[in-house]
Parts: C-alpha cells; structure tokens; sequence
C-alpha cells in the first residue's frame, strides 16, 4: 500500500474494531505498515484472521480478536489478551457501526407511500434500537474498556467513525442518521471529558463509498448505478465515490502526537465536497 504520510506508528498498539469491513482493514493494514502493533477486532472472527495473516504475510504485526462491541465482558477479556499479546492501547478506533433494514424505510418522501412499500410508520423499533447501540454504544464501550490504558500513560488517541447522515441526514436511514449525529457529539464531548489527561478524541466524517452494507442501495444487480447513486455523485463536486486509501491521510493525521498535538473534538470530513454543496 502506498502510504499518503511519512508517520512511524512504531511502538504503538492501535485497537482496531470494525477491522473486518473495507474501511478499518484499509486502515489496519495502513497503521502494521507504518510499524504500528495491530489488534483487529470484529464479531466476523474469520475476516480479521485472514486480515492477519495477510499483514504477517507482509511482515508486519497485526493480531485478529473476535469481539462484540456491545459485551462488556467480552471486551475486557479481549483487553487482556491484547495487553498480553502487544501491550497498553495507545491508538483506538471505533470503526463498528452500520444499518439495519429494520430501521430503513422504502420511500423517500411520504406522499410516495404505498401498501407495497415500508414507510416511516413500518419501523421496527427494535431495529431502531440496534442501531442506535451498535453505533453509539459500540464506540462508548470499547472507550470505557481500552482508553483507561491511556489514562494510566496520560496519552492516547481516539478515532470516531462519524458519517455525512451526521451533518445533514439522507433519506431512507433515520436511525443511522441520528446516530451517527449523536457520535460527532460524543466526540465533542469526550475530547472535553478527557483534556486534562494527555488523550485526544476526534472523528472523521467519510463520504460516499462502495460496501457491502451499501451496494445493493447504490447498484443496481446488473451493476448500473441506482438513482439513489446518480442523487449522490450529482451532489459530490468530485463526481465520484471514494477510495478507502483515501481517508487514510485523515485518519494518520489526527492519530499522530505530533502533527495533531492540540487538536482534539474535531470531526473532519473526507467527502469529496458533498458537504460543502448546497445542490446550485
């Protein structure tokens, strides 16, 4: 991988969770090689082994833990074999989040409903309700677990996932949309809690890019662009979904010491400009 910055991540552990999807295996792959000790976290304990193996194959240190961001329990003992296996969490991303269909509806607009269609009224409330824990919840408490290493070291780094949906929601996910506008405040507010120990808290805000939660929104089965997907690159000034490689000078940046030594409570967008288009 051709990294964008010269930063030497040597000596340091960053937790990783989400480490399974394409956005937090590109960064854990970034972060082994610029010499970081890495420990990729995921409920899919298949995707993070292979994720290692593939950064050992490399030469490079990264170690896959199974691990549910909403247990507690299980985190702690993921912490400890982390402390075992690398040592005190210096860097922590909370990568794990997404949507869920229970929590989506079909139309756009009301005035489009139909007895066909899942509208504002058909959602699930329990579906709500995972959202909302998988986001926020599973940033709080992978937090509440790794970042008291870094109150012990009285340095540290956090790293929130937020979303475009946090500055202004898109249709269709109004509980991931809500949620991901409660982690850009949860940054704030933890930047804030944790000043006075030598830990930073920041977030970045991605743009659009391509998943495995979203491809089926965004194309078409035949692999033509769906008019949610025309809706948003008319609305990006690049014209274009992003890469994953290119939200990694982003997140170095405010993961390193150095460059980054007075900013905490930020949540930085890598969008492409969606954010700064009105639409005119």
């Amino acid at each position: 991988m051709n990294l964008p910055l010269n930063i030497d991540f040597s000596g340091k552990v960053v937790v990783i969770t989400g480490a399974g999807g394409v956005l937090c295996s590109t960064m854990a792959k970034a972060f082994a090689q610029a010499g970081a000790k890495v420990a990729a976290l995921d409920l899919n304990e298949e995707s993070v082994e292979k994720l290692a193996e593939e950064c050992k194959a490399e030469g490079y240190i990264c170690k896959g833990y199974k691990a549910d961001v909403l247990n507690r329990q299980i985190l702690e003992e993921v912490h400890t074999k982390v402390l075992a296996d690398m040592g005190p969490c210096d860097i922590l991303i909370n990568g794990a989040g997404g949507n869920n269909p229970r929590a989506t509806t079909d139309n756009e607009y009301q005035h489009e409903a139909s007895r066909e269609l899942k509208t504002f009224f058909d959602l699930d409330a329990d579906g709500v309700d995972f959202v909302f824990k998988l986001n926020f919840q599973g940033a709080m408490i992978p937090t509440q677990v790794f970042a008291a290493d870094m109150v012990e070291k009285k340095a540290g780094s956090i790293l929130n996932i937020s979303s475009m949906n946090a500055y202004i929601p898109l249709t269709k996910i109004p509980a991931y949309s809500a949620a991901k506008a409660g982690i850009s405040n949860f940054t704030q507010w933890l930047a804030t809690y944790f000043a006075g120990t030598g830990i930073r808290c920041n977030a970045i805000a991605p743009g659009f890019l391509v998943g495995k939660q979203n491809k089926a929104l965004l194309f078409n089965d035949d692999g033509t662009p769906t008019p949610r997907s025309h809706k948003i690159l008319n609305g990006t000034p690049m014209g274009r979904f992003l890469e994953s490689e290119e939200l990694l000078g982003g997140v170095f940046f405010l993961c390193d010491d150095r460059a980054a030594s007075a900013i905490t409570g930020v949540v930085l967008p890598i969008d492409g400009g969606f954010s700064a288009y009105s639409g005119v």
